[in-house]
């Protein structure tokens, strides 16, 4: 027998979605009230044009199509949180190309993929001279990104509790495993979008006692908490040298590297899940290490500077920090240190943080997973009779979750070679495609060599970029979310 087309549920993933955009029309009205008030009106214009646009699309599919079923199971919800990031960053583009501000599609495109996955890599070579309007519009994409599209909207609409919110939730929400906080999907995406503004709103006051100016320290805000990395200044952090700025924005990266559900849970009185977490323990070790070798390798190499061993040492845990937790800020020209930081920082690019946080790449709960599973093998051929049960912040780790775990980290590694040799083929240098591969897929947006500190994005071919974007997806949403849309068992029953 052959195999039947499986139906989706279409005019309920269209409901979704027109949602979704209209809860980013909303959102605009940010940077349109910010044109407005700098007296940007060509700016203001084009975000009431999307906004509208964006509006009245949203409420065509929202109010005008009746499913005959409400239900949505796992390929609806699979399906719909793809499409959402494409959505939102095609419509998000609009305002870059009214303005004249980015000229092209794939610049557009790119900017605003950037911006939702909070990569922060960015093809504007002079943000300085931006509208301040576009400015905010970039940083809030990343927060909106931080924590995520679908499960902001899952919190903010409750009939989706009952009509395929777990499948919603388990696609877009990073990690081995996903904890429900509370018995309803909505309670629990309500608790982690609390922790996630509880933060913001602390880092914005802390900001607005350093040497930034409110406008600049509110979008440092969004873009730290998202661990996104989008700067108002073409310097970055570089741009304040303040030693002020580069500790409370290495501490709030840190903590946005964390799992948001220990963080809730901390906050709630459980100081003993939070404490007692494996993964944190290897997270702050590890990056401790790390921070300790790059800030004396930046010491070292200060030479005639009259920068302290203090400073140094700060500039070294805030790059490694950021590299890390895929925020992206740069408060140190990192590539005049030499090929062994760069090194470093392409080594934690790929770790990543924790699970469940705002961050990107690979994830510190997989490394140590399969770190864990080596010293078994390992123990198990000294020892063949031996039943050795693997455990992972105090549970036990199932067969299925180690297969899945090795299998996300073979097709990682598969896609950064494949697109550092499409990269190489457009003539980007071989380490500098390897580093802008990693960069992209793990969400950094940190640069080398042409895209470096001293080059840009914008150098990059319109080809490059739109297989940049590609990566910043599937890197977002832990791969497996978007490569099984391209499978042939996902339209067959």
């Amino acid at each position: 027998m052959k195999n039947r087309v499986w139906t989706l549920n279409f005019p309920m993933m269209a409901k979704v979605l027109g949602w979704i955009l209209m809860m980013e029309s909303c959102f605009m009205l940010v940077p349109f009230a910010t044109s407005l008030y700098y007296g940007e009106y060509e700016c203001a214009k084009a975000f009431f044009l999307t906004l509208t646009f964006s509006a009245a699309l949203g409420a065509l599919m929202t109010f005008c199509l009746h499913p005959f079923k409400t239900s949505m199971r796992t390929r609806e919800g699979l399906m719909i949180t793809g499409l959402v990031w494409v959505l939102m960053s095609l419509l998000g583009c609009i305002p870059f190309l009214l303005t004249g501000a980015l000229t092209s599609f794939p610049d557009a495109f790119f900017e605003m993929m950037s911006g939702f996955t909070t990569t922060g890599a960015s093809v504007i070579r002079d943000v300085e001279v931006m509208p301040r309007g576009l400015l905010i519009w970039r940083s809030l994409t990343q927060w909106i990104g931080g924590m995520g599209i679908i499960l902001f909207t899952l919190a903010v609409v409750p009939m989706l509790n009952h009509s395929g919110g777990l499948s919603l939730f388990n696609a877009e929400v990073t990690g081995i495993t996903h904890d429900k906080l509370r018995p309803r999907v909505s309670q629990t995406a309500k608790s982690l979008w609390m922790v996630y503004i509880v933060l913001t709103i602390v880092l914005f006051v802390l900001l607005c006692f350093s040497p930034m100016e409110i406008f600049d320290a509110l979008c440092c805000t969004l873009s730290t908490t998202s661990t996104g990395g989008f700067s108002t200044k073409n310097a970055s952090v570089m741009y304040w040298n303040s030693t002020y700025i580069n500790l409370v924005l290495t501490l709030f990266m840190f903590i946005c590297g964390v799992n948001f559900a220990l963080l809730y849970k901390f906050a709630k009185g459980d100081y003993k899940s939070l404490l007692s977490n494996d993964t944190l323990k290897w997270y702050f070790w590890f990056m401790a290490i790390c921070s300790i070798m790059v800030g004396g390798m930046f010491f070292a190499n200060k030479g005639d500077t009259t920068d302290t061993a203090l400073h140094t040492g700060i500039q070294g845990f805030f790059q490694v920090i950021s590299a890390a937790t895929s925020s992206g800020f740069s408060a140190v020209d990192y590539e005049a240190h030499g090929s062994l930081v760069m090194s470093v920082l392409l080594l934690v690019m790929v770790f990543g943080s924790c699970a469940g946080s705002t961050a990107g790449g690979v994830k510190i709960d997989r490394m140590v997973l399969m770190m864990k599973c080596i010293a078994n093998e390992i123990y198990h051929v000294l020892h063949p009779n031996s039943i050795e049960i693997i455990r992972l912040n105090g549970k036990s780790v199932s067969s299925e979750s180690f297969n899945k775990t090795a299998a996300f980290l073979s097709i990682y590694m598969l896609i950064i070679v494949v697109c550092t040799l499409f990269y190489a083929a457009f003539g980007v240098p071989a380490f500098d495609s390897l580093f802008v591969s990693v960069s992209m897929i793990s969400n950094i947006g940190l640069g080398c060599g042409v895209t470096g500190i001293n080059g840009s994005f914008a150098d990059l071919s319109s080809a490059c970029k739109l297989v940049g974007a590609f990566e910043m997806l599937i890197g977002r949403l832990e791969l497996f979310t978007i490569i099984v849309l391209f499978t042939r068992g996902f339209w067959k029953k």
